[in-house]
């Protein structure tokens, strides 16, 4: 694939800040880049504790929501929490549950079947709290957008407090002018509110219940450690849930992963013990694509119930089965995701597919609940915009994802006609759909697609040139300083030039890996190792006397042997 390689603007003026901070001119660049060029924003950005963190009670609707709670708690009033079956939603609901618990709430848990409820609180929700005397329903990571049901809740005459992080629900008029529509809950908790004072406003619904906790708390005379107890879960839930780690959501992460590491919960423990994590240095990357997808596994392939139950879980046997069998959930749904792939690339490669803008793929047999995982790759591999669909309970149901200069949600409403339903933001989506309509959806989209030659090839960034001999233990130790990295805090990209690359393999059980040796023009060597298409970029390697790098360095320690690698981005 044609790649477009980009350096990120130079900064000036680095040497003073660096001395002010004990780090080299090279780190100190890498830090206001992502950071702000104030002496103020890189402090925050490298010094920031949770007491740095806004008060609670600025969002809009806090206060109230706890003083509610804690008249439904006084007179025994049942409450049930209603949150999500991802990793945001199931540790969202482990929050509040024990948080309204410790402080004497009668309280239970519902979160939605994927397949049978969908996402978020409906009216078939509503009815069971009904009909189980429930007097006031919680929602947590969801609700916002759920006029409608909330309206039934109301009508049957429960109390109902929203919790949520969502981007509040609008109608647009001819002229442009936008009304926006919430719920008629008795209270709303969402800093995205336009008049909500609170200065952040990407918390997940975990990071909102674990304010809420926290308040709620203060109130009950509940000392502050066990709240912070509990910021583990939001930190676990802000990674998984792939929000911006800036600002609060940086410091939340960076004392989650600490505090996660030496976990007392038995269900974290065994779930890092089951996957091989257990004293390790826990990073982002960790709970991205190790510990989340087996949380999420759950909600995919069975009930999201089986992850709620492993972090309340009180002894280590029922944890330890609970991790195991979420892990086993996590491989099979790994396997499936890897058919299901396969099955993509083969339709694409050997049908007109292939010749598509906006990739339509239907594979009727997938698990409708792996169509964005799959879109995922897809649109890695081809770099362009995919929606996966397949055959759902009625009709068919999709999911979508999108790259930079196709706003996904924008182009669906174009043919919004063609959706049984449909919703998403500029780079995912969901929907369902009429079989009949799918090749049609297929065929307008593209018509529609406005996506040039130009558009349709990818941009990597990088930070700075450095060649390979200064890629060591150094620079390494520094660029710890930036972590935890994920959205909005990349991890460094560097280039080097005129490689020489002495000898490469492709490894691994799955042959998926390419180990090289590569030595500048100095005679430094570096260890590299690269993923992806390794056998094409074999052939690409062996086809050249010198090659230009995108990498990352990092320590790799093995068998007690510590080595300075190259983790290679791309070649060119």
């Amino acid at each position: 694939m044609n790649e477009q390689w980009i350096q990120a603007p130079k900064i000036d003026g680095n040497q003073e800040l660096a001395a002010q901070f004990h780090v080299s001119p090279m780190a100190m660049r890498l830090i206001r880049s992502r950071a702000g060029l104030g002496a103020a924003e890189v402090r925050a950005y490298l010094c920031g504790t949770l007491e740095d963190l806004a008060d609670a009670r600025l969002m809009k609707g806090m206060t109230e929501a706890v003083e509610l709670l804690c008249q439904k708690i006084r007179v025994g009033a049942t409450i049930r929490i209603i949150g999500d079956y991802d990793i945001d939603g199931v540790n969202a609901t482990h929050i509040l549950v024990t948080g309204l618990r410790r402080v004497g709430a009668q309280v239970d848990t519902v979160i939605p079947d994927r397949l049978k409820d969908g996402y978020g609180i409906n009216e078939h929700l509503i009815e069971q709290a009904k009909e189980a005397g429930i007097d006031t329903i919680v929602t947590c990571d969801n609700g916002i957008a759920a006029a409608k049901e909330i309206a039934y809740a109301k009508e049957l005459g429960m109390t109902v407090i929203v919790t949520d992080h969502h981007e509040i629900p609008y109608r647009e008029a001819e002229d442009g002018t936008r009304t926006t529509i919430l719920p008629p809950a008795d209270v709303i908790v969402n800093p995205k509110q336009a008049d909500c004072p609170y200065p952040y406003k990407k918390l997940c619904g975990a990071a909102v219940a674990w304010r809420l906790v926290e308040v709620l708390y203060q109130e009950a005379g509940v000392p502050r450690e066990e709240f912070l107890d509990l910021a583990q879960f939001a930190a676990v839930a802000t990674i998984g849930d792939i929000m911006d780690l800036t600002g609060e959501n940086r410091i939340l992460v960076k004392y989650g992963l600490k505090q996660l590491a030496d976990t007392t919960n038995p269900g974290y423990r065994a779930l890092l013990a089951v996957n091989g994590l257990e004293g390790k240095k826990l990073t982002a990357y960790h709970i991205g694509f190790v510990i989340g997808p087996c949380i999420n596994a759950s909600g995919r392939l069975d009930t999201a119930k089986r992850a709620l139950e492993l972090l309340g879980a009180s002894s280590k046997t029922e944890a330890e089965k609970l991790a195991g069998d979420l892990k086993a959930l996590n491989d099979s749904r790994k396997d499936l995701t890897a058919k299901g792939t396969t099955e993509a690339i083969r339709l694409i490669e050997e049908t007109d597919l292939g010749q598509d803008k906006v990739l339509v793929v239907y594979l009727p047999d997938c698990h409708e609940s792996l169509a964005g995982i799959i879109a995922g790759r897809i649109r890695e591999r081809y770099f362009r915009p995919c929606f996966v669909l397949t055959d759902g309970e009625e009709g068919v149901k999709g999911s979508g994802r999108s790259i930079p200069g196709y706003h996904m949600f924008e182009e669906m409403t174009k043919v919004a006609e063609l959706f049984t339903k449909f919703g998403g933001h500029p780079m995912a989506a969901g929907l369902s759909i009429p079989t009949e309509n799918v090749e049609l959806l297929r065929k307008r989209l593209n018509e529609n697609c406005r996506l040039t030659d130009a558009d349709l090839i990818p941009k990597l960034s990088y930070d700075a040139v450095l060649p390979i001999q200064y890629a060591g233990e150094q620079i390494i130790k520094e660029l710890e300083l930036l972590e935890p990295f994920g959205k909005e805090n990349d991890k460094p990209l560097f280039a080097a030039a005129n490689v020489r690359v002495k000898s490469a393999r492709v490894i691994g059980k799955n042959r998926n890996v390419l180990k090289t040796v590569l030595e500048d023009d100095k005679g430094s060597r570096l260890e590299g190792i690269s993923f992806g298409d390794v056998e094409a970029d074999l052939h690409y390697i062996e086809s050249k006397d010198t090659v230009c790098l995108l990498y990352y360095p990092e320590i790799n320690e093995f068998q007690g042997r510590r080595t300075v690698q190259a983790v290679i981005e791309s070649w060119r």
